[in-house]
Formats: C-alpha cells, sequence, structure tokens
C-alpha cells in the first residue's frame, strides 16, 4: 500500500478544544531558508464522512507549494482527534467543531468541503465570516435534492452507527488498487445520527441551505458520471451563486485521491488565483 500522507510536508499540530480536535497546520515553505509573504487567507480544509484530514494528502502539497497557508481539521471521533461515542454525535456537533477551528484565527479562512463537509462547509457560511468557500462534490442540499431527488432505489437505511464503506481491491475508473487501499487502511465508521439530518440517500429531507446569507465568493467541483449528477453540481452552484466546474469521468473519492485529482486541484487553484491574486506579496 502506498501512504500518501507519508509524503506530506513537515507541519504542526495543534489540539483544539476538550474534543481534542487534531488538526494540522501546513505553511509554505516550511523549513527552507527563504518565506514567501502573502496575506492569501488560509484554507480550512473539512474532510466527508468515515475520513480525515488523510484524504487531504495529495491536495496539501500543492496548495502549499503554490503560498497557500492549510489547516486540516478532524472532526471529533475521526481520525487522530479523541475518540467519542459515535452513536451520540450530531451535524449540530460536527458544526461546532468547525467554528471552534475557525475561531483559531482572527482573520476568515476559506473553507473548502469535500461531500459531508461540503453541506457542513454551506451551512457554517450562512454565518459565518469566511473569505471564501469552496465545495468539492458536496452532499446535495435539501433544495437541490427537491428539484432532483435520488432514485428510491439507492436508498439506504442507517443502523446504530455507519460502518466503514467496503471498498473492492478492483480497480474504478479514476482509481488504482493502491489509491483504493489508502482509503481502506484509514476508513471508519460514522454517526448514523449525523447521516440521518443531511444524507438524502438515507431518506432525510437534508439540511436546508439559503443561498441567499452566502456572500462569499465560492467554486463548486462536481464528479459527474451522469446528466443528473451534473445537473445536481450546476443546481448547487444556482444556489450558492457559485463557479461550477463538472469534472466527467471522476468518482467522488477519486476527486480527491485518484489518478485525476491533479484536475480538481488546477481548478481550485485557477479559482484561488483569478480571485485573491491581488492579495499576494512577493
Amino acid at each position: 500500500m502506498i501512504d500518501y500522507t507519508q509524503y506530506l510536508p513537515e507541519h504542526e499540530v495543534e489540539r483544539i478544544g476538550k474534543h481534542e480536535l487534531h488538526v494540522e497546520v501546513y505553511k509554505p515553505n516550511q523549513g527552507s531558508g527563504t518565506t514567501t509573504m502573502s496575506t492569501h487567507p488560509p484554507l480550512l480544509l473539512v474532510h466527508g464522512a468515515y475520513t480525515g484530514s488523510w484524504m487531504w494528502s495529495k491536495y496539501i502539497p500543492h496548495f502549499v507549494e503554490h503560498g497557500w497557508t492549510c489547516y486540516a481539521m478532524n472532526l471529533r471521533s475521526h481520525y487522530r482527534s479523541r475518540v467519542m461515542d459515535m452513536t451520540q454525535i450530531s451535524v449540530e456537533n460536527y458544526l461546532e467543531d468547525i467554528r471552534e477551528v475557525l475561531s483559531l484565527l482572527d482573520e476568515p479562512f476559506i473553507v473548502v468541503g469535500f461531500s459531508m463537509g461540503g453541506i457542513l462547509s454551506q451551512k457554517i457560511a450562512e454565518t459565518a465570516d469566511l473569505a471564501g468557500l469552496i465545495i468539492i462534490d458536496t452532499s446535495i442540499s435539501r433544495e437541490v435534492h427537491d428539484a432532483l431527488p435520488y432514485p428510491l432505489v439507492d436508498r439506504i437505511e442507517p443502523g446504530i452507527i455507519m460502518p466503514a464503506p467496503l471498498r473492492e481491491e478492483n480497480e474504478t475508473i479514476d482509481e488504482t488498487s493502491e489509491d483504493i487501499a489508502f482509503q481502506r487502511h484509514y476508513l471508519q465508521m460514522e454517526s448514523a445520527k449525523a447521516f440521518r439530518t443531511f444524507s438524502a440517500l438515507c431518506g432525510a429531507k437534508g439540511l436546508s441551505i439559503d443561498g441567499s446569507l452566502i456572500t462569499c465568493p465560492s467554486l463548486v467541483i462536481k464528479a459527474v458520471l451522469s446528466e443528473d449528477e451534473d445537473q445536481r453540481g450546476q443546481l448547487t452552484a444556482k444556489q450558492l451563486g457559485s463557479s461550477y466546474a463538472g469534472l466527467w469521468d471522476t468518482t467522488h473519492t477519486g476527486l480527491l485521491v485518484g489518478q485525476r485529482y491533479k484536475e480538481a486541484v488546477d481548478v481550485i487553484l485557477e479559482w484561488l488565483d483569478s480571485n485573491y491574486s491581488d492579495k499576494k506579496t512577493g
């Protein structure tokens, strides 16, 4: 197995609050003799269900190389955060965790959320002072689901917890067996209580998002394998007033750890440069 976390740059670790949230801090030119002065807003990376900061292992080196400080957080009871009773954890608990990390700095973050982290980040953006919002293959909002619901045959019934997803060793359209083995090594159980709140696939109404409250620049990236999925991505972008990129023939997890992950990274870096380049100094 290739453990992509072993290729991450040197970083600091902070343990935040009573839940000991594990936050990894990656800074540009860490450990080098030169530094790049920048007033870029920092990036807060919010992982999806079952995962943790390790899921960003392929993205972080590119962000740091281009001058962006990354705070890769772990929600309570995920990865190296303190282990808790997963049956009792709610969506509101996860929102509290994100707010707690956002309070670390006096300056606003650009929040980057994947999957479950995407819908949580949208909810946070309704009230938080953010410098920007980037959503990668997000769980869809109640409004998007009402406009284009998932087929009933795709529904799942959660138990008291959501067990770690079973990943077959077979390669996918954009993931090698090594990419899948990496995920299988770290994947963990997830809160069914949270899933029942946000996931339309569990039959939930989903989290309602008021896009009119989200005023920061935003970007939506979608893994697209069908016209319906592309349309859901476009509906999300419309709801947020966002730029949109639908990446065809990519998978949900492949966007982060697959062989074409760099396409999503390049979209993000181009968007960051177009929105924040005037804030860079030499």
